[in-house]
């Protein structure tokens, strides 16, 4: 195993009900975001876990990816539509680094003066 995702978890939810309390127009904030993307019936709950753990590989966030992999499973995703949102991540991924790399092509050629 690469990661205690069962230890780690637990942890993340409780620093971040911590984190609430002190702060809680923070949390406020940040809980009407989330209401405010699952408001209405465009995607259901599964597309939508499905669709967070995708942004979180690519954000690469480990809280991230344990929550909405836990969200995922609970809202019923299978294991082959995790792999198939992790897939689609991995091609932004490869596609967002090679936009980059001609932009990094694109500052070296402009740097020959």
């Amino acid at each position: 195993m690469l990661f205690n995702w069962s230890e780690y978890v637990p942890a993340v939810k409780k620093a971040f009900g911590a984190l609430g309390k002190k702060h809680p127009k923070m949390i406020a904030a940040y809980q009407a975001l989330d209401a405010a993307a699952a408001d209405g019936d465009a995607l259901d709950a599964k597309t939508r876990e499905l669709i967070s753990l995708a942004v979180a590989i690519t954000t690469r966030c480990d809280g991230c990816i344990g929550v909405h992999a836990e969200a995922a499973r609970k809202a019923g995703a299978s294991e082959a539509e995790v792999a198939q949102a992790l897939a689609t991540a991995i091609a932004m991924n490869a596609g967002a680094a090679y936009v980059y790399s001609l932009r990094a092509l694109e500052a070296y050629e402009s740097s020959a003066g």
